[in-house]
Order: structure tokens, then sequence, then C-alpha cells
């Protein structure tokens, strides 16, 4: 019996389960993938951004200026890599000028700070990368790890006492008189409260539980990743002014870690498990980013990858709503979000204490006296001064053997990766805790070596390992 069970563990799951861990509470999450940032986490361009396209007033504004406000500490509690870069939305034409204005406007309503427009000299000054003639600077924008924000909070929830369960997927429901029964393909759960965070089902679900009605629209998005050498000289994010919807056609985002981002498109897809890319996109793609980023080239690129969106749709005009974070009278114990797409990443810990101000709308919730904030992260060798390297490598003789060449991971790494918190074993594990895998070779030279220790250190046959999700087996038998 558990106090309150949260049906997925995405980036708003795991926020759910890390901001609840701070009260005296029985927590479980269910998560039907085999690791945390399986889905629309783990596959978009990891931006903090700061709220000037939203309309005022939303669930989606306040809580992006709020996310954006506070992530400095939050990066710093949860050793988060993070940068607050800025960005450069530039223009061309009059009517992209007007657009700016408009967006600028909706910023200071919002409560966003900073947003200035620039001339063609200063935006050449801050970006030299950039094309276009005029640009609104957005000072506080940033760019973050997705994938380590993802598994820093389910790992800090986890060390608060949150227990985990992967490869368990919600299939139905019943309620007695004062619990409910989710009943799992890994068995039956009973929980006072339920909190919907399933994502890219979270309308599904919320039908399960009892609230019908809501229409999910899915938008895929296909990106290119260029490797460091584009993003060399690219020091902020450069996007094009938005359209008449206020959505933004393909942009360049630096990463974290020194690559670049392309895109994304938005496509309307029927299928949740269409993640392929499509030569006409990635065609378009390429053409759009040279526009915005001259090291747009063919030699740069080095994987293509797609994500999908869950935006709510109005069934009658078609418009995108607002987020939904509800409770409901008549579905008693129950928080239920839908809808909740970009600005998600930045709207994560905003929204999970609003799922919290609702559960304290029925109950008093007790603070935990031994709640810690912080998370200890795996310490990155490649971003070391030599001095440090040196050290690490004294005290623990597996830093000096690199695995991953690319990336300089080493050995020490990859098994601080392996025996992660959470106690998953695939291979993205592996590639979204430490970037094993990510570098120029996409996993050539380090990707067999990483299997073999995970043999090695979990006792498993090569048949079962899988590289990220269920029946994604890498081998069928053993090989050289």
């Amino acid at each position: 019996m558990y106090d309150v069970l949260i049906i997925g563990a995405g980036i708003i799951g795991s926020a759910v389960a890390r901001e609840l861990s701070r009260y005296n509470l029985k927590i479980g999450v269910l998560e039907k993938e085999l690791d945390v940032c399986v889905e629309t986490t783990g596959r978009n361009t990891g931006v903090l951004h700061t709220g000037f396209t939203y309309k005022p007033g939303s669930l989606k504004a306040q809580c992006c200026v709020e996310g954006n406000a506070e992530f400095d500490k939050i990066a710093e509690e949860l050793k988060i890599p993070f940068k607050r870069l800025g960005k450069v939305v530039v223009g061309f034409t009059d009517e992209d000028k007007q657009s700016l204005l408009k967006y600028q406007d909706i910023g200071r309503r919002n409560g966003v700070p900073g947003l200035r427009l620039i001339d063609k000299k200063e935006l050449k000054d801050m970006a030299p990368d950039a094309g276009g003639e005029f640009a609104m600077y957005s000072p506080t924008s940033g760019i973050l790890s997705p994938f380590i924000y993802n598994v820093a909070l389910a790992e800090n929830a986890k060390q608060n006492g949150v227990t985990f369960y992967f490869d368990t997927e919600v299939v139905g429901q019943s309620r007695n008189d004062n619990y409910y029964i989710l009943k799992t393909t890994k068995g039956n759960f009973s929980t006072r409260w339920v909190v919907n965070c399933a994502g890219l089902h979270s309308s599904k679900i919320s039908t399960m539980l009892g609230i019908p009605g809501y229409k999910l629209g899915f938008f895929k998005g296909e990106y290119y990743v260029l490797d460091k050498n584009a993003g060399r000289t690219l020091n902020m994010l450069i996007y094009p002014a938005p359209g008449p919807t206020g959505g933004f056609a393909t942009h360049a985002t630096p990463t974290v870690d020194g690559n670049v981002l392309i895109g994304p498109d938005s496509v309307q897809i029927d299928c949740l498990d269409n993640y392929e890319n499509t030569k006409s996109s990635m065609d378009k793609l390429f053409s759009d980013g040279r526009k915005m980023f001259k090291n747009m080239k063919r030699e740069y690129c080095i994987r293509n990858f797609s994500g999908i969106r869950p935006k709510l749709i109005d069934p009658e005009t078609k418009d995108v709503l607002d987020f939904v974070i509800e409770r409901r009278d008549t579905v008693p114990h129950v928080v239920n979000l839908v809808g909740i797409e970009s600005p998600g990443l930045t709207c994560a810990l905003p929204i999970a204490r609003r799922v919290i101000k609702c559960i304290k709308e029925v109950e008093t919730l007790y603070d935990r006296k031994n709640f810690n904030p912080c998370r200890e992260e795996i310490i990155c060798f490649a971003n070391q001064s030599r001095e440090v390297q040196q050290q690490l490598i004294e005290m623990n003789p597996d830093y000096g053997e690199i695995i991953c060449r690319c990336e300089t991971v080493t050995k020490a790494e990859i098994l601080q990766a392996i025996h992660n918190p959470l106690g998953v074993n695939t291979m993205t594990a592996i590639k979204n805790r430490v970037r094993a895998m990510m570098g120029r070779c996409q996993g050539g030279y380090c990707q067999m070596r990483i299997a073999e220790l995970m043999q090695e250190e979990l006792h498993k046959k090569e048949t079962e390992i899988m590289y990220g999700r269920k029946k994604s087996h890498m081998f069928t038998g053993k090989v050289r």
C-alpha cells in the first residue's frame, strides 16, 4: 500500500517524485520503459526557456518564468550540466520585426527579464555564426542536459525514499472505498493517491482513471546532431522569428557538451512509436539550418534523431491548449496532468509544486525532517584539470583507462553508470549518464567494450543486454 503512486518517470514524473519526497509519504513510481528519460524527455533540444511565447496568465507562462528563475540553484543542488548562454531570435523582414516586437511585449507581461531588440552589428558581435538583419536578445535563456536532469531528479527522489518500478506498465485500475488498485504488467499496486504523469499516454491514463475527453495531438520533430567542430564558435542559441502561431522554425542550439542540434521541424503523426527520420524532413532541415547557422555542413553531421510532443488540442478550434494540472472531487485522490509538452523541461519543478498544492487541498502533508535536496554526480573526467585527473587516477586506476575515446569517458565512469542508484542496465542508460557512445564515432569503438563490462558486472548473458527499450536485444549469441 502506497500513499502516492506516480505513473510515468519522465522529467515530470521524476520531478513530482522528488518534490513529494520532501514529505512523510510512501511513494512509488510506475514506468513502462526500462529507464527514465526514454520518450519525450530524452528526445528534445535541452533548452531552459524564458517564457516570451506563452499566453500571459497561462500555466505555461507562469511555470516557465518560475522554473527559469530558480534553475541556477537547482543545477547546483542536483549537479546538472547547465549554461545560461542567452538566445538571439533573428529576423530578416519587416514582418519578422513586428513578430519580435509582439513577443517582446508578451515576454515583458510574463515577467521575462532583459528582453531587447538589437541591430545587425550588435547581433554579429554577440553571435558571429548567426544569420539575420536584427534580433531580439533574451539573456536568461540557457541550455542543460535533459538526460542528466531526469536522472538526477529520479536519483534524488530514490535517495529520499521513493521506489521506482521499471518495465511496469499500468493497464487498468479499480477503486475500493479508500484506495486505488493499479493493475500493471508486473502485478497489482495499491495506493491512496494517483498522479498521472504519463506524457504521450496521459490522455489514455486520464480516461482509465475516470477523466475522459482529452484529445492529444502528436507532433514529431526531427534533428541533426553536429559534432563539436561545428560548435566551437556557437556561443548562444540562434532561433528564427516566431511565425503567426508562435512556433519556431528550424533553429541552431548548442548543447552543454559542445555539439550543435539543428531542428526540429514539426509534423503531426498518429503512431507513437514513429521515431524514424525521413529524407524529406532531413533535406529541409539542412537547407533551413544553413540560413540560420553558417557551419551547417554535411561533414559535421554525426547523427539524426526525432522526438514526439503531446499537444493538448481543442477538438473544435484545433488550437493548442494550456497545460492541465487538475484534481476533481468526482474522481477522488487523483491529480491529473495532460498535455505537458514544451516548455515542460523548464517547468518540471513548478509543475510538481502545483501537484503538491492539489494534494494539500485535501489533506495535510508533514515535512520529512531528513530530506536531502542534493545529489552526488558521476565526476566527468574529461572536464577536470590535468592535476585533478592525475589525482583521480592515483585514487582509482580505472580513471586511467579510456573506454570511449571520442568523449574521453573512463572505465571508472562506466562502472559507476552501470551500478547507478536506480538499478537500470541498458546501453542507453550508460549513454545518458556519462556520454559514452555520443561522440563522433557514435559507439563504433566503445560500444562492445561497454557491453562486455555490463555482462561482467551484472552477471548477464550477452542475449540479455538491451540497447534501450524492451526487446532491443544487442546480440543473438556470442560475438568476437
